[in-house]
Formats: structure tokens, sequence, C-alpha cells
């Protein structure tokens, strides 16, 4: 038997209220006003930094405000975007029994499966590459993310019709160790548009809209058909962008902290992605934690994970970090986590020896 999912459009809307409209997506859902649920999206001009980036590492600041792009956050976790009309995004906002999987990482292969299965339809072999890439020949034609807020699963991804390369480069703060594993230089390198792979001439946004939705049905079992946008939605979107999501608060509440003298910073790489911690330290021997920020462009949910383990830090002594931070994931409701408890722990131990390092120098 398939499931119904309802189709909307809420076609090219401002960076920030699309974020808003994504939460409202879930507070409805969870709320019971609205059903499992398949959105299509896009932008003008923006760049996009994950939920727990800092914003300044990530983007060209002065760049993007000189350019007069949109800078916004999503309420996901991954890496910092650049989008522009020539993209578009799709989401799943849809209940945990629906496709019957339970596991957030199993789930986000089904998705991104079918995902490139819809997108092969066009054409190009398109690929999954786990954590989070839609690939054609190794190039990168879009990226996914999600999590779970309680029974409610909140899935998107982005497909790159077209996209000004050289403007997402000069935008973006793209670290060329990240490229290198790859084996490119450039950021535009690293993608591929299907203007591209069409010498020119990419398929109608319907064509593509179309044969996604054909690759969700078939291999998720589901039956998509176009449906209207609540007003619950626009109204709770309104709301959520104007008491958190739109404002600046959010957009900018997680920054680059390596000015404060008293800031020590470590980072480190993993599987799941980058951590980098930074650290403030207290004491007469300088071994208790005061505070700590830890960013990245790994995957956690629910989001508040990595706040509520700032705020179980505090005050913890660094010779005891590895109990502490192992405890902590221990009792947590977790429902994915790409990095390990042993990343964290390393990137916050890189960061208390940092400044140790330098003093000796």
């Amino acid at each position: 038997m398939t499931k119904p999912f309802r189709v909307i459009d809420t076609g090219t809307r401002p960076c920030r209220e699309q974020m808003a409209f994504d939460q409202a997506l879930i507070d409805t859902h969870k709320a019971g006003q609205i059903p499992d649920t398949l959105r299509f999206l896009r932008f003008p001009p923006s760049v996009l930094v994950g939920r727990h980036q800092a914003i300044s590492q990530e983007l060209n600041l002065d760049a993007c405000r000189a350019a007069g792009v949109g800078i916004g956050r999503r309420i996901t976790g991954g890496g910092a975007l650049y989008l522009d009309e020539g993209q578009f995004g799709w989401e799943l906002v849809f209940h945990r029994k629906t496709l019957g999987i339970d596991n957030l990482g199993d789930l986000a292969r089904e998705i991104c499966e079918a995902a490139a299965a819809g997108l092969s339809k066009l054409g190009p072999a398109v690929r999954y590459r786990p954590r989070n890439d839609l690939e054609v020949d190794g190039r990168k034609i879009g990226g996914t993310g999600g999590f779970f807020d309680g029974d409610t699963i909140f899935y998107q991804g982005t497909t790159l019709v077209d996209m000004d390369g050289a403007k997402m480069a000069s935008l973006l703060n793209i670290p060329a160790a990240k490229l290198a594993k790859r084996g490119q230089t450039s950021g535009a390198q690293r993608v591929v548009t299907l203007k591209e792979l069409f010498d020119g001439s990419p398929p109608p946004q319907a064509e593509v809209q179309q044969a996604m939705l054909e690759g969700f049905a078939e291999r998720l079992g589901i039956s998509p058909a176009w449906g209207e946008i609540t007003e619950a939605e626009e109204t709770t979107a309104r709301q959520l962008y104007d008491q958190d999501i739109g404002q600046d608060a959010f957009v900018y509440e997680i920054d680059d902290q390596t000015s404060d003298p008293e800031v020590r910073t470590g980072s480190h790489t993993g599987q799941g992605g980058t951590i980098t911690a930074y650290l403030r330290l207290e004491g007469p021997r300088q071994n208790r934690i005061r505070e700590v920020l830890i960013t990245g462009d790994f995957f956690v949910t629910p989001p508040r994970t990595v706040f509520n383990l700032e705020a179980k830090l505090r005050g913890a002594e660094i010779d005891i970090l590895d109990t502490v931070v192992m405890d902590f994931f221990s009792t947590a409701q977790i429902g994915l986590l790409t990095a390990s408890p042993d990343d964290f722990i390393t990137a916050i131990r890189n960061a208390a020896d940092a400044e140790r390092v330098e003093s000796l120098a």
C-alpha cells in the first residue's frame, strides 16, 4: 500500500523566509495540522551556513554583503551553501512510521538513493555518496541532510540545475583540504550542474521535479499528489521568522572566536565531518572549562544536542574530559550523530593543548 504525500511548491522566497518555513513544516506536522509533505523551493542569490557552523569562518562576509546576497542559517547541520535561481531545494516532512525505517542513517540512504534514481531518469547516472551528497562521476550535483524531531522526520536536499561557480567560490570559504580529499582544487570544480551535463540546455524545472517525484514514488513506496499550502504553515512561518530564524541574532549567533586572546582553538576532522572547539579555561592551573563553543559541518539530531553538551562541560576539569563527554553521550537522546564522542573529545583536547604549546614556544 502506497503512502500519500502532499506536494507543494513555495516558489522563490528570501533565504531566511525559506528557513522559517522549514521549521513551520516541522511544527505544524508535529501538531497534526498538515499531512506528510514533499516541498519544492527556490532561492534568490543566497548563502546558508549549517546549524553549528561559525559563520565568518565559512563565508566571506564582506564579499557576501558587497554582492547583496541573502545570508541565513539552516536548521540542519552540514556545510555552507551558495544557492540562486538556478537551483532548487526539495524536502520531505513525515511521520517516522510512514516508511517503517527508524534509523536516520538508513533513512538518509533510502531517500538519497530515491532522489538519485529520480534524477537518473533524466539521463545522467546520479549516485548517492555517503554521507550526504548526490554525485555524477564524483562531482556534486546535490547535497542533503535531516533529523528527527520527536516522531516527525525532516529531510532536505538541493539539485543543481545551473550555478555561477565563480560567484560561489568568491562567497564561500571552502577549505583546500576538503577539496583535496576529492582531488579538486576549487569549489567550482567540485560541483556539476544539469546545464553542464546537458550541454547548456538543461531540462525544464517542472520536468526535473517530476522525475524526482517518480523516483521518490518508486523507491520509497509513496504516492505524491500536488496540494495546497495551508494558512497554518504560513502563519507559523511568519512567527518563526519574526521571533527567531529571520533575525540576525539567530544567523550570527555562532561565529569565529579566535580574536579573543583568552580563547584557545582546536579542530579535528573525522569521517563524520570537522569539529572545531573554542575553549575558555579557568582556575589557578587553567585546567577547568569556563566555556566551550563547538562548531562544525557534522550532523547531529536533535540539533540541541551540541548546546546541551556545551552546557554539560561548563565547570568540568580537563583531566576528566573523556568521562564527562562519554557520560553525556551515553544518556543523551540522539537520533543521529555522524561524528563520534571521541571526535568531540579530540577537538576539545586540541584546543586545551593549543595555547599551552604556544606559551612554551
